[in-house]
């Protein structure tokens, strides 16, 4: 028993600080992943107590037990399969008559429960006084009072778990009357379902079951060893509903409304006139109709400005690492041994999977940017704003959760449509949602913008890149849903939580959680994709170039010419060979093969080429042209790959090349996720298609018009020797 880890299930509404309380307990001790065959995130820590081990289970943000959602079946699940020894219900006090009602219902499994009154500074600021000993006895469960934000009650949260642990008293809530005939049905129902003897029922009162088959819930009436009571259950909600003139489900919820109404009123007082909160204040101009939507794009203008202004000095010192890495690398390696594995290190693996982590500082300070907006309740006035806005685009309010969730990865994005029940709405938001640019994109911009714009215009450019995406989404919705996948919308209410400031530990979690994610990336699928293209770009290897490159660099050392007039030159040669030789590899050939189309939007091959990585994962762009433009000479001067991007190709081609990215067909993985949603092999290549066709079709016409009025045609000037090695090395397309 002692060694017996104690199992906790946190369980509260979205919103009520649960997660912040589950951060408090388990700290760092946290394992993220999703429940199997949903979207739903699953969360587990452990924290010790006293003597004892305890895990905790983030349960999902739910409002009932209802089996209406998906993270309502996954909640009940871990609360019907897994042993439970207690259930943490946390409630935001401040909204406790709401939050109650999952209570009532948890109350109902008879699993020893304790009630966590969170945010309980929030409820004294708006005047409200709790009896918390009528509570207790109301629900038969011990209440503790917390602020999650700031750690108070915490080590009194322990003190109860470690009590209840090792003192179990058997708890006894009020359990509601449903009324004679309703309460009449449930002790039917529950005589026969305590019959089969299930296992479910040795841990969870039969009770409980019956009252679930009698509200016709989906996930329990489809189990077979239950399908015998479904027209009896069927027979009962007839007679409730001649009876009461409503039908079972409803008369049970406002019977529970009911007694929590009654409990509040014994329980909660207000000791002074509530005044208007500040949130609501704010409100009235964040929620505007009119103003609500430039507010939104005003702020995501500011964040990125944000992750651009901090990210830029701690992204050089970066660039000067992985810079200084390779070179220490090929100063330390015996001359003319393992030259391929030499480049392989260097090139490869430092020059590609290094290309990505530059980017790493702005990926922290965006997260950074979005769990402050999060965290303050903002995003869920963003998600309200929106929601009107995207019906005038045939778009489910829900929509913008995944849009939302785009922002960050377009695969949980896709995941989480399960979310609409509109299957129109559905299909239309997973066509859609791919457009809205993903934190995968970032490392591009973060690499072209800084090359092609001067600061002050770079969070501009930021900013329209990713209104772009927005745009092109919300038109394709609005043609898809006006043609293909015509249907009628739902409403869609989402619940607006007070204004709070965030704590730096949950700020700084969140920061991690995501930051650990792409540093997986990078030093697995990133890594490997990273040394594939490094074997395209150098195999097959080219014997017999346009001239005899080693007596002419032989040539211009004997030469009489100044010292740094013979690096302009041997770097100028040695540029001219890798270009000779890269073009006769396979990455080249693909490349040449793609020029021909992708010359009118501004592409040259190496660009053409790069975009194949792209497809496996957005950042092996960066990853491959890392590759493409690796200096073998340390003492060469075009520096980084920003610099020589910015001596080879124009203001225009770099901005139409994150147009294309951002706009091109998503990576395989989204594409693979597409396909098991829609189970369509038709609606994935379809979807391939539609974005092949609208991201070259922008660009084309953003390209072209470009070049015609000749905005950002024009290559900034570098010095002398690098625009002889690079009008030598590439062709510019256009």
């Amino acid at each position: 028993m002692e060694n017996k880890v104690f199992k906790i299930a946190l369980a509260g509404n979205p919103n009520c600080g649960k997660t912040t309380i589950f951060n408090r307990l388990t700290g760092t001790r946290q394992h993220v992943g999703n429940y199997p065959g949903v979207t739903v995130e699953r969360k587990t820590g452990f924290c010790r107590i006293g003597d004892f081990r305890a895990e905790i289970i983030d349960l999902p943000g739910i409002y009932s037990l209802a089996s209406s959602s998906p993270e309502e079946k996954v909640a009940f699940q871990e609360l019907l399969n897994d042993e439970i020894d207690l259930i943490l219900n946390v409630i935001d006090a401040g909204n406790a008559q709401r939050n109650m009602y999952l209570t009532t219902q948890l109350t109902e499994l008879d699993i020893p429960m304790l009630l966590a009154f969170n945010m309980i500074d929030d409820a004294e600021k708006q005047g409200l006084v709790f009896d918390f000993g009528k509570l207790e006895q109301f629900f038969g469960a011990p209440i503790v009072t917390t602020v999650g934000s700031s750690g108070q009650g915490i080590d009194e949260l322990k003190n109860a778990i470690a009590e209840i642990r090792n003192n179990p008293s058997p708890q006894r809530p009020v359990k509601p009357k449903y009324g004679p005939k309703t309460d009449q049905a449930i002790r039917s129902l529950t005589a026969g379902i305590a019959a089969l003897n299930l296992p479910e029922t040795r841990r969870i009162p039969a009770r409980y079951f019956a009252i679930k088959v009698l509200e016709d819930d989906p996930e329990i009436c489809a189990r077979p060893d239950l399908e015998p009571f479904r027209r009896e259950a069927e027979q009962w909600r007839r007679q409730i509903a001649a009876r009461n003139g409503i039908n079972s489900r409803t008369l049970m919820a406002d019977v529970r409304y009911g007694v929590i109404a009654g409990a509040c009123r014994e329980a909660i007082t207000i000791s002074n006139d509530r005044r208007r909160q500040l949130s609501d204040v704010i409100d009235k101009y964040v929620t505007n109709r009119f103003l609500g939507v430039p507010i939104f794009l005003v702020m995501m203008y500011l964040v990125f400005q944000f992750t651009f202004t901090l990210g830029q000095f701690p992204m050089d010192y970066l660039e000067a690492f992985f810079g200084w890495l390779g070179e220490s690398v090929t100063a330390v390696w015996p001359a003319g041994e393992a030259e391929f594995l030499r480049k392989l290190i260097v090139d490869g693996i430092i020059g590609g999977v290094g290309g990505v982590l530059v980017f790493l500082p702005n990926i922290l300070f965006l997260f950074l940017a979005i769990a402050i907006l999060e965290g303050t309740g903002y995003m869920a006035r963003a998600a309200f704003v929106m929601d009107g806005f995207m019906h005038m685009f045939g778009l489910h309010g829900k929509s913008f959760i995944p849009m939302l969730i785009g922002f960050g990865c377009s695969v949980p994005a896709v995941l989480a449509t399960r979310t609409i029940d509109n299957e129109s709405d559905r299909r239309t938001t997973i066509m859609v949602v791919p457009f809205i640019s993903c934190g995968a994109r970032l490392p591009i911009y973060s690499m072209l913008i800084p090359a092609f714009f001067a600061l002050k215009y770079q969070a501009l450019v930021m900013w329209i890149l990713y209104l772009i995406g927005i745009i092109v989404a919300l038109g394709c919705a609005l043609v898809l849903k006006s043609t293909i996948f015509k249907g009628e919308g739902e409403v869609f209410v989402m619940e607006l939580p007070p204004y709070r400031l965030p704590t730096l530990r949950s700020i700084l979690i969140l920061m991690w959680e995501k930051t650990s994610l792409y540093l997986q990336k990078a030093g697995t699928l990133i890594l490997l994709a990273s040394i594939i293209l490094f074997v395209i770009s150098t195999f097959p290897e080219k014997s017999n170039f346009s001239q005899d490159y080693d007596a002419a660099i032989s040539a211009v050392q004997d030469s009489t010419l100044t010292e740094s007039e013979k690096n302009a030159a041997v770097s100028r040669l040695e540029a001219q060979r890798k270009g000779e030789a890269l073009e006769y590899s396979i990455a080249g050939r693909i490349g040449r093969g793609l020029e021909t189309v992708m010359k009118p939007i501004g592409f040259d091959w190496k660009v053409s080429s790069a975009l194949i990585g792209a497809f496996a994962a957005k950042e092996l762009f960066v990853a491959q042209l890392g590759i493409l433009y690796s200096v073998d000479d340390p003492e060469a001067e075009e520096g980084t790959l920003r610099q020589v991007l910015q001596e080879s190709y124009t203001p225009l081609q770099g901005f139409c090349i994150m147009l294309f990215c951002l706009l091109t067909v998503p990576c395989i993985a989204t594409m693979a996720v597409v396909r098991r949603e829609s189970n369509s092999w038709r609606f994935m290549f379809g979807q391939i298609l539609l974005f092949t066709v609208i991201a070259y079709t922008i660009t084309l016409i953003v390209f072209q018009t470009g070049s015609i009025l000749k905005i950002g045609t024009t290559i900034s000037e570098p010095a002398e020797s690098t625009v002889a090695v690079e009008t030598s090395g590439n062709g510019l397309a256009g």
